[in-house]
């Protein structure tokens, strides 16, 4: 039996206790032996400018630092263009073969994946795992529902990026939404200064 692992993408904008909650929830429940990490280069769905790879790859190692089983996968910071789930899910397939994928996503994620470029293929090869917000029903469309594929939920807490970032433009304290090792990072390089503007 291959390894089982979890395939967490996303632009990690910056990383914050949701998503580290999530990975550790998705490692002990679906019995992961890694989750890869896989921060995007240039996310095609998103519209602002994004805070450079160097900044969100280096908060990111420091969010994870302490489990081993969790592992940073720079592809999509090393591929030039758009940063496609399709293409990553493709590779990963060719280089773990005997591999049982679990592409860990939030349920507004899964509400809109019938949008991902290439997500009938990605569905064949991946079971999604879907981090449900509390008390928000998952919805999905139609489109999704009539392909095969595997759903297991985990739980998600109610952090996004774009507060963290909203609460550094104002110069409010976000020790509670991040890793104090990536708070103390944001004020060192002193990100999100300026996010209002954005």
């Amino acid at each position: 039996m291959g390894e089982r692992l979890g395939l967490f993408g996303g632009s990690f904008d910056p990383v914050h206790r949701a998503h580290v909650e999530l990975a550790r929830h998705a490692l002990a429940e679906l019995q992961l032996d890694r989750v890869l990490w896989i921060p995007a280069g240039q996310p095609w769905q998103k519209a602002r400018p994004m805070t450079p790879a160097v900044h969100r790859e280096a908060m990111l190692r420091l969010a994870i630092a302490d489990e081993p089983r969790f592992v940073i996968d720079r592809r999509e910071l090393e591929r030039a263009g758009p940063s496609y789930t399709a293409d990553t899910v493709r590779e990963l397939r060719a280089e773990h073969p005997d591999a049982q994928l679990f592409l860990l996503i939030g349920q507004d994620q899964y509400a809109g994946f019938h949008t991902w470029q290439g997500w009938p293929g990605i569905l064949q090869q991946v079971v999604l795992a879907v981090a449900n917000r509390p008390g928000v029903p998952p919805a999905v469309d139609p489109a999704v529902l009539r392909h095969r594929h595997r759903v297991v939920p985990l739980p998600m807490l109610d952090i996004a990026a774009t507060d963290v970032r909203a609460r550094v433009a104002r110069g409010e304290g976000i020790d509670h939404l991040v890793p104090p090792e990536v708070a103390r990072y944001i004020d060192l390089q002193g990100l999100y200064q300026a996010e209002s503007r954005s």
